[in-house]
């Protein structure tokens, strides 16, 4: 399943529908452009308690999961700790898969 959540953001990567970078996804946070947040656990402490409070304040969905390495080998780019996911569809699916990858690590 891990792949099947690392393949789906790589097609979401390819159809346009991802911003990385923290600049980047804090601007179009606070746009509301972007449906679902990635950060990486291998962020600083204070990004990811930066981009939590901000996803927080404006009703946006995020997880904290992967590691950079990884996450940015699934898009083609490098050293990328947070990535924004601009379509509803593709934010939803990819919700779907972490939280039964959750499951599958709490049974």
């Amino acid at each position: 399943m891990q792949n099947k959540l690392l393949s789906i953001l790589g097609f979401v990567q390819k159809s346009g529908n991802l911003y990385t970078g923290e600049n980047t996804c804090e601007l179009y946070i606070k746009k509301r452009a972007i449906r679902l947040l990635i950060i990486s656990n291998d962020a600083s402490e204070n990004t990811i308690i930066k981009f939590i409070n901000l996803c927080n304040s404006k009703g946006v969905p995020y997880i904290v999961y992967g590691n950079r390495e990884t996450l940015s080998k699934a898009i083609g780019k490098c050293n990328r700790t947070v990535f924004g996911v601009k379509d509803k569809n593709f934010a939803n699916k990819i919700l779907e898969i972490y939280n039964s990858l959750n499951l599958d690590l709490s049974r």
